[in-house]
């Protein structure tokens, strides 16, 4: 198994400036801050990222700032997903992927694809990508599940797809996967609430939201979730159960940048068509950062 996304990763965001301009001063504070307090890797314009609001120019200065931050200490995975496949395939090929170790590759939203298509599109993406990849199954935000029978058979058929992450909120889809999968294929967890239930059955951990925010807290949950600890491991699954939901109470990354501002690491500022976390959200988050 591909020890390196062992653990807990973690999707980061874009901080703003006020002028919604990037603030590369917080993001290299927020990438010190996961890795000081223990995060396994960095995944990089990701959704929690405001990807879809980000140039092709502002991307490629982010992944370069994340980069020069890291020091090549921890794995770096890079979004590069989308709906137009060969699209997809010329940023692949026009990227420098010298630094990155695995593209995230979201399934093709919005023109809702069959499973043959599905498949089709990610053995364009697999052929083409120099490096590992990791599926992306968001049925939420893409309207269309990526099926286990389909995931399986990708994991089977290329060598260089070893995980997904896995958003689509059902426990019975991680199970059939986790079930059936290679035995070095990754079953990754796009579920900040089911991420250690997901651990603990057998899964490589997660892709965080929140466990930017918590990084220390949330990673060593996971890392007791992988050693099968589930007394001491949902200690602290309990004590970030409530801001694991006030997150996604309104939008995210609104939700989460909340937390990062009551934590005095960046502003809270999103990029329309998202608009920020309202003041009785803001509240209710300051008072539990307080509190924690």
């Amino acid at each position: 198994m591909n020890s390196k996304f062992l653990g807990t990763g973690v999707a980061l965001i874009t901080p703003f400036k006020a002028d919604l301009s990037i603030d590369y001063s917080a993001l290299k504070r927020i990438v010190e801050y996961n890795i000081e307090q223990g995060v396994e890797y960095l995944v990089i314009s990701g959704t929690t990222a405001e990807s879809v609001t980000i140039t092709k120019q502002e991307k490629k200065d982010i992944t370069n700032a994340i980069i020069e931050a890291n020091q090549d200490r921890v794995p770096l995975v890079l979004g590069i997903g989308g709906s137009n496949t060969a699209a997809i395939v010329e940023e692949i090929k026009t990227t420098d992927l010298s630094k990155i170790d695995a593209i995230l590759s979201v399934a093709p939203y919005y023109t809702k694809p069959t499973q043959e298509g599905v498949y089709q599109h990610f053995k364009a993406i697999s052929k083409a990508c120099p490096v590992d990849i990791l599926l992306y199954n968001v049925p939420g935000r893409t309207s269309k599940n990526i099926t286990p029978e389909t995931i399986l058979r990708l994991a089977n058929d290329f060598d260089n797809i070893i995980g997904v992450k896995e958003a689509g909120n059902s426990m019975w889809q991680y199970l059939q996967l986790l079930k059936d999968k290679p035995e070095n294929f990754l079953v990754i967890s796009g579920d900040d609430d089911l991420s250690l239930g997901v651990t603990l059955a057998g899964g490589s951990g997660v892709i965080s939201v929140i466990g930017q925010a918590y990084p220390k807290a949330f990673s060593n949950m996971i890392r007791l979730g992988l050693e099968g600890n589930a007394k001491e491991a949902y200690k602290l699954h309990y004590k970030l159960m409530d801001v694991m939901d006030y997150i996604f109470e309104e939008n995210n990354p609104a939700g989460i940048k909340a937390v990062y501002e009551a934590l005095g690491l960046c502003n809270a500022d999103v990029r329309l068509p998202l608009v920020p976390a309202s003041q009785a959200l803001k509240t209710k988050i300051a008072d539990f950062v307080k509190a924690f």
